[in-house]
């Protein structure tokens, strides 16, 4: 693929970030109506940038930098911590560069994919953006963190699978290059789930019946009574209700598909069904999630075969065949079962 479509892709939906911003606590609107104002004039500066350049090879080892924003916008900040220097006084800034790690470890360990390119990609972040920002995001370039406003959300550095997942928008970016839009929108979402829940059972040692299956467990703060995480892959619908944030809106089956013209079509609400469809085959093989059902996932983004505007069943098929490939018959029957056990054919 000869083009790589930056895009901003941010960690917390807007639609919950909407629904904050009417909240009769003005500190919590307050919060969440600069978190979308931010959000909105990333999202316009993409237009600007320029994707950089594959860096060479790393010979195996990141290339990481992480820097401070000091509550400011300007990026990427000042550097901090380099790659190979000693931890600094900064918990936020080492997390991520753990991360940033944790990350780079799984796609080169278990695909033998150098950094999110496959070219070796040097990993940059920075943390400490902007006030009480309620979000992290990858802007096509580089990770951005948010502190949080430390009531409704933490430090968006403390969960691993936050850091994997964005940094899974630039591996889609370099790769199947998904368009950020409807259903394919709904498989880029979905493909920085998989990854991100993958970097963190990597990073545990976690089989795919001792994961969680949560997105950004340990996010929330202690404002949100009844909930546990951004999204849950084992069922999602189920990651949050509560009087603050409201209901987790994400089905887990087509005949539950939210059809809305916000949040470009609902790619973070639509999710929902290729993630219940990865955990079902996930459990269904056992074993480490990282291997048969992550190595077909990653085939797929990889192989050259799925269009930029691939529908659920487009890539449901991709997976499939991928999982021929790869495997045996076997292994192709139970991916079909994952995938009609939420509703998306594969014929």
């Amino acid at each position: 693929m000869t083009s790589h479509t930056p895009v901003f892709c941010s960690i917390v939906p807007p639609h919950v970030l909407e629904r904050l911003a009417e909240h009769a606590d003005p500190a919590v609107a307050e919060a969440a109506r600069r978190t979308l104002a931010g959000d909105l004039a990333q999202r316009t500066t993409r237009t600007e940038r320029a994707v950089p350049a594959p860096a060479g090879g790393t010979g195996g080892k990141p290339r990481r930098t992480v820097h401070d924003a000091k509550n400011g916008t300007r990026l990427p900040g000042h550097q901090v911590r380099a790659e190979g220097e000693p931890p600094t006084t900064d918990d936020t800034a080492n997390r991520a560069y753990a991360g940033l790690g944790a990350t780079f470890d799984l796609f080169l360990n278990a695909f033998g994919h150098d950094s999110i390119d496959g070219a070796g990609l040097p990993l940059t972040a920075t943390v400490h953006y902007d006030e009480k920002y309620d979000n992290a995001f990858w802007n096509g370039e580089q990770m951005v963190f948010g502190d949080g406003d430390g009531e409704l959300f933490l430090d968006f550095t403390i969960p691993v699978d936050v850091i994997g997942h964005e940094l899974a928008h630039g591996f889609t970016q370099y790769s199947a290059n998904l368009a950020y839009y409807g259903q394919s929108g709904a498989l880029n979402e979905h493909v920085s789930d998989v990854f991100g829940t993958l970097v963190k059972q990597y990073a545990l040692g976690q089989s795919a019946e001792q994961a969680d299956w949560l997105i950004g467990a340990g996010l929330l703060g202690p404002a949100v009574d009844r909930g546990t995480a951004l999204r849950s892959m084992k069922d999602p619908g189920t990651a949050y209700d509560d009087d603050v944030l409201g209901k987790d809106p994400q089905p887990g089956h087509m005949d539950h598909y939210v059809r809305t013209g916000s949040d470009n079509g609902g790619v973070h609400i639509n999710s929902g069904i290729p993630n219940r469809a990865f955990h079902l085959l996930a459990t269904d093989l056992g074993g480490n999630a990282w291997g048969r059902p992550g190595r077909i996932w990653y085939a797929t983004m990889t192989g050259g075969t799925l269009t930029e505007e691939a529908r659920f069943s487009e890539f449901a098929r991709a997976t499939v065949t991928t999982a021929r490939d790869l495997y045996d018959e076997q292994t192709a029957e139970a991916v079909r079962r994952a995938w009609s056990g939420v509703g998306v054919p594969t014929s």
